[in-house]
């Protein structure tokens, strides 16, 4: 049996405000400290970094708060459609090249 002076009392819950999640963000994404260092100095976990990154990214109308070289979801949709329209354009051309040179060779 547990005496009762041991017994595990539930965490309060933090919370934070909006201003302190940007900056926040806004040192994770500077670079000058690693995530990892940054939850240590400030009492949170590593993970509540990256979840709130990922909230003020979805927000955020501008690039000023995102993560340097990762684009918005509008915009790697962009990159994904270009992309197929880019295969099926280089497929195109190939099967025009195979008819070119079937025609030259019924030429001669």
């Amino acid at each position: 049996m547990v005496p009762a002076s041991s017994e595990a009392t539930p965490r309060k819950r933090t919370t934070y405000t909006d201003e302190f999640k940007r900056t926040t963000v806004a040192r994770l994404h500077s670079g000058e400290q690693s995530a990892t260092d940054l939850a240590i100095e400030l009492g949170i976990r590593r993970n509540m970094l990256y979840k709130w990154s990922d909230k003020i990214e979805k927000q955020a109308p501008d690039k000023e708060l995102r993560a340097p070289g990762r684009p918005a979801t509008d915009e790697l949709s962009e990159i994904e459609k270009l992309r197929r329209e880019l295969a099926k354009t280089q497929e195109e051309l190939a099967i025009l090249k195979k008819f070119d040179a079937y025609l030259t060779r019924l030429k001669k």
